[in-house]
């Protein structure tokens, strides 16, 4: 693992001249690195597929992909959705080409429709739910690791070198 970051920062240093905004030798400053610049771990990455890959059999992304099968299994909720972009479309063309504001309306009143079937329906509901299931499971995951992170470091509270204190 460890080559393969090595040969991988080798091949991207080759792609890329990067100036690391330090100075050979000069124990006082702190190298800054671009973000495309940091090579994660390989144990972290590892974690990190783990945990992905936890996430991707939890119940919460199960239920997602059972209610997007049968979404798009089901003729009327796609003609909805169909028309639904249509409509959208007409919208564009009524309100930069023909510039009318009366049609415009009209089709958005009928876009409203439209979409109050497709809320309607069940299956619709139970999927935007679990979209937000797993938006919510995600946020919480990300705010657990920085608040754990958080309390070995405190990045915010970090005080700079002063320049002068490198000056010999």
């Amino acid at each position: 693992m460890a080559n393969e970051q090595t040969a991988a920062k080798q091949a991207h240093d080759h792609d890329h001249d990067h100036d690391h905004n330090h100075e050979e030798g000069d124990g006082c400053s702190v190298p800054k690195f671009d973000t495309r610049d940091i090579i994660v771990r390989a144990d972290i990455m590892s974690k990190t597929k783990e945990l992905a890959g936890m996430i991707y059999t939890s119940e919460e992304v199960q239920h997602y992909q059972r209610a997007e099968k049968q979404i798009q299994g089901n003729d009327r909720i796609q003609s909805l959705i169909a028309l639904i972009k249509k409509k959208q479309k007409e919208i564009v063309a009524f309100e930069t080409t023909f510039k009318n504001a009366s049609m415009v309306a009209k089709i958005e009143s009928e876009i409203e429709v439209l979409q109050d079937e497709l809320d309607g329906i069940p299956i619709i509901s139970e999927f935007q739910q679990s979209q937000s299931d797993i938006n919510y499971l995600l946020q919480t995951i990300v705010s657990i690791i920085r608040d754990t992170v958080a309390e070995k470091i405190n990045v915010e509270d970090a005080s700079p070198v002063d320049p002068e204190e490198c000056i010999e």
